[in-house]
């Protein structure tokens, strides 16, 4: 899996164009360059007249900045689709189902199939949440797990995002402007739609209202405010399910009833999709200090009078010290193998593990367990002799504050670059929604590309971009690839 040729999505194995790739790879000969580049510029015009940013904040300059948004889309059949799909509700299924028993029972670590200690001494672990259902008996509603490709059916799980999952927006607009600068070329591939989200998402949200909700449930969205790196989204996804989007200070706690202020006066509130970590939800059951938050909130959670998604405590999910063991939660939950594997891990808390990390930091990518964005990371072939050494010390001195893993040669798809089209390296977010035991994901999801040549990091935050994922029916595929087989042998002929 390590120091590989990188899969070419388009062009595959062996240098010939693959089926789902063929129409794009004839519009991409028969379209100028310089179009392109002038359609570049009209997406990122586009994109600033709307306002689709993202903040970085201490760094210096204007925090806000805009996503590069690459032209060029990925393409993923349906056959390839639906066997990731089907992986990604089994693996949600079961990041639900632990999620349950280690707040209750905690039968899998009677079983030691995940080290008790990883679990019980991890500060995402919430005591707060201990032998408390949510409502509906759901934990992580909305899910964004991170899938990295490696061959033609070769797909891995990169990491599980059960806490507050972002760039749905993202992959929403990515769609619109593709509609907009290229019409034809979209409605030639009759793409798989993904505009109903939002509306899947309110109903996710609404099927999580408690018991006590009486009639229509009253959904709100809380932001910590503008300052956030995802606000755009916030207010764009509030906007979409005709929700409000509201800061702690727009909401208080009355008798474990949770009120939002409104002109007309004090309006319930029955479910929160809450954008907030846990630590600052509630002042009065986590940090006491939190001015975000809404003063107990917990209080009427637990009382039954609001629901919360994610709920507080899905962090123990997503853990990266606890990603390794998700194959085990798939067998022991389920009693099924798993359908997408993961990517080898070593957790350095382990002395073994860590004995062989220091000795191959050259070759490995070594991530923080509880880090996110791209940051406390690095990619041991790119990183200099110091950074190398810097990392070599953070280990010793915490070593159960890092993983690693080998450096995946992900798959490339044709992005525009400076010096005309060529592959950058991509992975994928899909969104996966859960409510009862209907799990929902739209086709597709957010396609990341690293926009440096030979960078494997596509985060944003670190100078990644995105595209558009298009799901296109192997039947279309098909057609296409007949028409353009015929085109060619009367080309053939005529020549």
């Amino acid at each position: 899996m390590s120091q590989a040729k990188a899969f070419d999505e388009m062009s595959g194995l062996d240098g010939e164009i693959r089926a789902p790739y063929a129409e794009i790879a004839r519009w991409l000969r028969d379209t100028p360059r310089e179009l392109l580049y002038r359609k570049r510029q009209e997406a990122e015009m586009l994109f600033r007249r709307i306002g689709i940013t993202f903040a970085v904040y201490g760094e210096g300059g204007d925090p806000e900045r805009l996503i590069p948004f690459d032209l060029i889309p990925r393409i993923i059949a349906r056959s390839e689709w639906e066997v990731l799909a089907g992986g990604l509700r089994q693996r949600v299924r079961a990041l639900n189902l632990f999620l349950a028993d280690i707040y209750a029972k905690q039968e899998i670590l009677r079983a030691v199939k995940v080290p008790a200690d990883l679990i019980l001494g991890n500060e995402l672990l919430r005591p707060e949440m201990k032998d408390f259902v949510p409502p509906g008996g759901i934990y992580t509603h909305i899910c964004g797990i991170d899938v990295v490709r490696t061959g033609p059916e070769d797909f891995y799980v990169l990491e599980d995002n059960c806490r507050t999952p972002s760039g749905v927006s993202y992959m929403l607009e990515n769609r619109e402007a593709m509609l907009r600068l290229f019409p034809r070329l979209c409605a030639r591939h009759r793409l798989a739609p993904i505009s109903r989200y939002p509306e899947e998402l309110l109903t996710t949200l609404k099927a999580a209202a408690p018991a006590s909700c009486k009639g229509e449930p009253t959904v709100v969205i809380l932001t910590p405010g503008p300052y956030n790196s995802a606000y755009y989204e916030h207010c764009f996804l509030a906007d979409e399910m005709g929700v409000e989007v509201v800061e702690g200070a727009d909401l208080f706690v009355q008798e474990k009833v949770v009120y939002m202020r409104t002109t007309a006066g004090p309006k319930r509130v029955d479910v929160i999709y809450r954008r907030i970590d846990d630590e600052y939800l509630d002042p009065e059951a986590f940090l006491p200090d939190s001015m975000l938050g809404v003063p107990g909130l917990m209080a009427a959670y637990r009382a039954g009078n609001v629901a919360l998604a994610n709920a507080p405590g899905c962090g123990i999910a997503d853990d990266k010290a606890i990603y390794p063991y998700v194959p085990d939660m798939i067998r022991f939950y389920l009693n099924e193998e798993p359908l997408i594997g993961n990517v080898p891990t070593h957790l350095c808390e382990r002395e073994e593990d860590r004995k062989y990390v220091l000795a191959n930091l050259d070759k490995l990518v070594v991530k923080l367990t509880k880090g996110s964005g791209g940051y406390g990371m690095m990619v041991g072939p790119h990183a200099t002799a110091e950074m190398r050494e810097e990392f070599r010390k953070r280990i010793i001195a915490n070593p159960g504050n890092y993983i690693a893993q080998p450096t995946l040669a992900l798959s490339t798809v044709p992005t525009v670059a400076e010096q005309g089209v060529a592959p950058r390296h991509v992975d994928l977010r899909p969104f996966v929604l859960t409510s009862g035991e209907e799990i929902r994901i739209v086709p597709g999801g957010l396609t990341r590309v690293a926009l440096r040549e030979g960078s494997l990091v596509v985060n944003s935050s670190q100078g990644g971009g995105t595209k558009d994922t298009w799901v296109l029916d192997d039947a279309l595929v098909e057609a296409v690839t007949a028409e353009l087989g015929m085109g060619q042998a009367q080309a053939n002929g005529r020549g």
